[in-house]
């Protein structure tokens, strides 16, 4: 069927076909199917639509398909089906011999026995054929010399005697095929053209007696346009195709590459022209010029590929926003070291693991605290990191087994004095100073003392220190139209990695190049034979600003497992409630200037003697000692105080917050007559004429004026007395 333009189904196509013939190119001419779905990445997910082109590489059988003759019905069978099959003999005659040898299974040895009978009646040489008489093919026989190949075959008397005879493929006749008890496997079946397109039926009669047709189903092979891996596809499916092998010889598939296969094409692959055909989409990892010009469908030089030395930088504290950048070690630019800042011990320690020696200065106080093994630091004082060990905290805990394991890990330092550019410090000196264990858990501010002044290239920086480092950009790379780095007062070299890199360039600018992360950017493309734009020099852009979402995530990526910083230890015991060793007790301590002691304060108003009485609640409880107004209250307000059944505290009344009413006074004419006027919070009693005792009452009201506010203001304060305490 190979270069017909005939119209024919996918199944019946691919049956026709023959491995020798392959690659064919088909086309869909109608129908369209989705094979699999999108969460399926078997290889297997394939949609045909009307138009699409199809190579066709490479058929495998995969299943038989067996119908029913009788109603039509359809069920399919794996080629490694176990169950044997009997032939159905044909109701068509064979008009020759060879047409019946012809359609035994080439290269089984048990083709034959074959047994057929004849309508008409034969003469073979000296013997005569009857008819119906039943004729059993044993073998082929070839003839030598160039003669007509034979059959022998084997007939059977009524007395049951047999005899041999030898019938020629071209012996002519009306034959029909006997039933027999030989069996065929699927596969046996499958491997003859003949045999596919006759009759079977189940050797067990319990499992299906009816008549099968077989058809084969191949898993097909094929290439698209567009897609990247070979698709796979069973032949039954229900679309119409035509071969058009002969009108595509110049057909080329377009096949999409990712940057990581793109990375991977070998060096004789570059430079060349290639097609964008999915640009990058999601969230934006990079700020550079030449990412806004990769679109679909626009072209692009790639001039080679291979690995990056790169080194993440970042802009320190002092801009509005902090920025990232990805740098090529082949910078151009000159760089001089900046000394760095630490916020602790602990940072100093992670410094000094990578720069040993590592000398300092203190740029903040801190004050010493001996139970928490804190050492005094003053500002401007110098210390060299000598090593890091464990050591015991002074004071320990309140037994001996926490005096043992109260260990902190401490930094050792060195403290340097202070020395003119024209002296040297002495060996006996440096011997002799003072030694200091700082806890890594300390919080204090360092900055890294530095006497290099020296200007370096990024290449040499990195060989030289390890990272991370502070830097200044002295010098910018004159190879770059803008240096972005120019303008920070200084940068934090983070972290060097080697990157997988594509080089690549824009046709309208095909001088001045970038480097694409494979890693980092989700694109795919496709060769192209353009042609090459012509150009003298290169310029390789050498610095490419990156995102916060780079940067964290290129971090999380790279991060190592350290541990995190130490935790200081727990507080003592003795810290909180019982006083330091050596601390004098409270009760001996001066009061402060201006105040009474506490023993000598005046109980409140209304408070009870001084004499202590039992609780009513605990008859046999012992007398306590008298207490202040003061430390009574403190102990009726104590968290930890025992007292048991004790009536619950009264609610506080409620009162407004403005100032109660006041009676107008009497008029300062009335104080000559030598009365008050009646109190009127008083219950009087004047009304009777000859009680001195009421006169008597008046006039003390008269004298002490402020008496009608003397019960208010108590009353008030036992309010607020009566609200502390609730």
């Amino acid at each position: 069927m190979a270069g017909t333009e005939t119209v024919m189904t996918l199944q019946e196509l691919i049956a026709s076909l023959d491995k020798t013939c392959l690659p064919r190119i088909l086309q869909v001419c109608s129908g369209v199917y989705f094979q699999g779905s999108v969460y399926e990445l078997s290889g297997s997910e394939v949609c045909l639509s009307t138009g699409d082109l199809v190579k066709v590489i490479d058929i495998e059988l995969l299943s038989v398909s067996c119908e029913d003759t009788s109603n039509n019905d359809k069920f399919e069978l794996p080629i490694n089906h176990a169950d044997l099959f009997k032939l159905v003999p044909e109701e068509m005659p064979y008009s020759t011999v060879e047409e019946m040898v012809s359609l035994r299974p080439v290269g089984l040895d048990t083709c034959f026995p074959f047994t057929f009978t004849s309508r008409c009646e034969l003469t073979l040489q000296n013997f005569t054929l009857g008819t119906g008489m039943a004729v059993t093919m044993l073998h082929i026989e070839q003839q030598d010399g160039g003669e007509e190949s034979c059959v022998r075959c084997q007939l059977r008397g009524q007395q049951g005697a047999s005899a041999d005879v030898l019938i020629p493929f071209s012996c002519r006749g009306e034959f029909y095929e006997c039933e027999s008890d030989q069996t065929y496997t699927l596969q046996e079946i499958m491997s003859s053209p003949h045999l596919c397109s006759r009759h079977f039926c189940f050797s067990k009669k319990t499992k299906h007696g009816a008549s099968l047709v077989f058809s084969p189903i191949y898993q097909v092979q094929a290439i698209m346009h567009l897609r990247k891996n070979i698709v796979k596809f069973p032949s039954s499916l229900e679309v119409d195709v035509v071969d058009v092998t002969m009108e595509s010889q110049d057909l080329t598939f377009v096949t999409p590459l990712t940057l990581l296969e793109v990375f991977a094409q070998p060096d004789e692959a570059f430079p060349t022209m290639a097609e964008i055909l999915e640009h990058h989409e999601g969230q934006p990892l990079f700020r550079c010029t030449w990412l806004a010009e990769l679109h679909k469908g626009h072209p692009l030089v790639l001039h080679k590929r291979g690995s990056s030395a790169m080194v993440l930088a970042s802009g320190l504290k002092g801009r509005k926003a902090r920025q990232y950048f990805l740098m090529s070690q082949s910078y151009g630019g000159r760089l001089r070291r900046r000394p760095r800042e630490f916020e602790s011990v602990y940072e100093l320690y992670a410094a000094s693991t990578q720069a040993p020696f590592l000398t300092v200065r203190v740029t903040r106080h801190s004050e010493e605290m001996e139970e928490e093994g804190l050492l005094a630091l003053s500002v401007g004082e110098q210390l060299e990191v000598l090593r890091c060990e464990k050591v015991k905290l002074p004071g320990g805990g309140t037994s001996q087994e926490e005096k043992n394991n109260q260990t902190v890990e401490v930094l050792v330092c060195r403290r340097l004095q202070e020395v003119d550019d024209d002296e040297e410090e002495d060996e006996e000196e440096k011997e002799e100073s003072e030694v200091v264990h700082l806890p890594l858990y300390m919080q204090s501010h360092f900055v890294e003392k530095l006497t290099d002044n020296k200007k370096y290239s990024l290449k040499d920086l990195c060989k030289a220190f390890a990272l991370p480092l502070d830097v200044k950009v002295v010098s910018g790379d004159a190879e770059l139209e803008k240096d972005p780095l120019v303008g920070f007062s200084s940068l934090r070299l983070q972290e060097a990695t080697i990157q997988p890199m594509v080089q690549a360039s824009l046709p309208g600018k095909p001088e001045r190049c970038f480097e694409i992360p494979t890693d980092w950017l989700n694109m795919s493309l496709s060769f192209t034979n353009d042609p090459l734009p012509l150009t003298q020099e290169y310029h390789l852009e050498t610095v490419t600003e990156v995102t916060d979402s780079f940067y964290y995530e290129f971090r999380k990526l790279t991060a190592s497992d350290e541990p995190p910083p130490p935790r200081p230890p727990k507080p003592k015991p003795s810290s909180r409630s019982n006083p330091p060793s050596g601390s004098k007790p409270l009760s001996g301590s001066k009061p402060l200037s201006g105040s009474k002691p506490l023993s000598g304060s005046k109980p409140l108003s209304g408070s009870k003697s001084s004499k202590a009485t039992p609780s009513p609640s605990h008859p046999d409880a012992p007398c306590l000692p008298p207490k202040s107004g003061t430390l009574s209250l403190l102990s009726d307000l104590s968290l930890d105080s025992k007292k048991t059944q004790r009536p619950p505290a009264p609610l506080p009344p409620d009162f407004k917050d403005d100032a109660p009413p006041l009676n107008p006074r009497k008029p300062m004419t009335d104080v000559k007559s030598g009365k008050a006027q009646p109190n009127t919070y008083i219950k009087s009693i004047s009304h009777k004429p000859n009680n001195t005792a009421a006169a008597k009452y008046e006039v003390q009201a008269d004298v002490d004026s402020d008496h009608d506010y003397e019960q208010v203001d108590d009353k008030l304060r036992r309010a607020q007395d009566n609200f502390l305490f609730y």
